[in-house]
């Protein structure tokens, strides 16, 4: 077998420094009370009382950050005609008030960046729009739907791919119509996979999200469902036994949450997170790469690997959609490849995701990768692994596994 280096790549172990910064962003700490010490507990721990004590103007934002910079002032300012401001005071505090280029600050913060706009950004940069048979329902793959519930979140991302839509913000005036999406499901004999999301599912009451997962459940050739929410990130307080309880009741049901950095991973979060675990809800995470936010390597692993330390399987990195006026968020897919040649192999194969990018104008989503196969021919296919290595793998041209060794073996010409 074939087995030459012929990449740079060093496989030496990391240096002490890196291995340090790896295990203090691992660390779980509580996001603490911060402005609010005084706070009573039944109150902090209230998600209700969370949401009513979110941070939306200009004002609120001035008092807590006094370090604001002229251009989060100036985006905060404008941040109501686009996409509008809100963080939860749980969320709020996890923000480095000395660090204009804190992870959790830039992720919710506007910026006056948000108002420059290129010729290929789109408002609706994933199609969904155009793939809606009825309001409030995307049919872009065959076996699946994505069922919008809301235009509320407890929280906007300053990246949000639904900008167009979430907060109502622009004007879109979304108005999901639950029966008509529900009626769609049912004479759609094709779809065995609901993906509730919006805006966030469970900003809805237990009842009201009970009563629309019932009726979903009640579909037969609906198989399992499955809810995409940041709110176990922004909001743990609303992740509660009772909430727990009443999922259970429609397993099989996955829950796909959205975080981007490791700080994000507090005590708060992997309690919350715990609880969904012991309900017996399968946990994904999907994570968007971002500039300055998750698009180093330790900080990345980091990330990945805590989230297995809170019992949630990586699942996606999406490349930042191409959004109006996110460029400023955006990392390269350069970038995101060398990430991704940086984590397979140097850690467990559970602690990698794929690697997407969500074609632009509704093609559904890529994955992209780092190149391991290098050839094919008549005999063998010619790979790489994570240490630049090169293999070969024996198989006929037609993918039969080969009786006899090729007469003839050529080393592989490479770029």
């Amino acid at each position: 077998m074939l087995n030459a280096d012929v990449s740079a790549a060093d496989d030496h172990p990391p240096p002490p420094q890196a291995e340090a910064q790896l295990a203090d962003l691992k660390r779980f700490a509580s996001a603490g009370r911060g402005y609010w010490g005084r706070v009573a507990d039944c109150d902090w721990q209230d998600w209700r009382w969370q949401l009513k004590h979110r941070i939306t103007r200009l004002e609120q934002l001035e008092r807590l950050l006094p370090t604001l910079t002229p251009e989060e002032r100036a985006g905060t300012v404008l941040a109501n005609h686009k996409l509008a401001m809100a963080i939860t005071p749980y969320f709020f505090n996890l923000i480095d008030p000395a660090d204009e280029r804190c992870p959790i600050r830039r992720q919710v913060i506007p910026r006056l960046e948000e108002t420059h706009v290129a010729d290929w950004e789109l408002a609706d940069p994933c199609g969904e729009d155009s793939h809606s048979p009825v309001p409030g329902l995307v049919h872009r793959y065959p076996d699946r739907v994505l069922f919008l519930v809301t235009d509320r979140c407890a929280a906007y991302c300053r990246y949000c791919t639904r900008s167009r839509l979430v907060s109502n913000a622009s004007g879109y005036d979304f108005h999901p119509q639950f029966d008509r999406q529900i009626e769609y499901i049912a004479r759609t004999p094709a779809v065995r996979d609901v993906l509730l999301s919006g805006g966030d599912p469970l900003l809805f009451s237990d009842e009201k999200l009970e009563d629309l997962l019932s009726r979903l459940r009640a579909i037969p050739h609906v198989e399992f469902l499955r809810i995409g929410s940041r709110i176990p990130v922004f909001l743990p307080q609303r992740i509660t036994p009772e909430l727990c309880a009443m999922l259970r009741q429609f397993h099989p049901l996955f829950l796909s949450i959205h975080s981007n950095h490791p700080r994000e991973l507090t005590t708060e979060v992997r309690d919350a997170l715990s609880r969904l675990a012991d309900a017996g809800i399968p946990l994904g995470n999907q994570a968007v790469l971002l500039r300055h936010v998750n698009d180093d390597l330790t900080v990345m692993k980091a990330h990945l690997q805590k989230l297995l330390l809170c019992r949630v399987r990586p699942y996606y990195i999406y490349q930042c959609d191409l959004i109006a006026g996110s460029a400023h968020l955006r990392a390269s897919v350069r970038r995101g490849l060398e990430l991704m040649n940086g984590l397979r192999g140097h850690t467990t194969g559970y602690a990698v995701p794929t690697y997407v990018i969500d074609a632009p104008g509704g093609g559904g989503k890529v994955p992209v990768s780092p190149e391991y196969v290098l050839s094919r021919n008549r005999d063998r296919v010619v790979i790489r692994n994570y240490e630049g290595k090169i293999f070969e793998y024996p198989e006929a041209d037609d993918g039969t596994p080969l009786f006899r060794a090729p007469a003839r073996i050529e080393e592989p010409e490479l770029a």
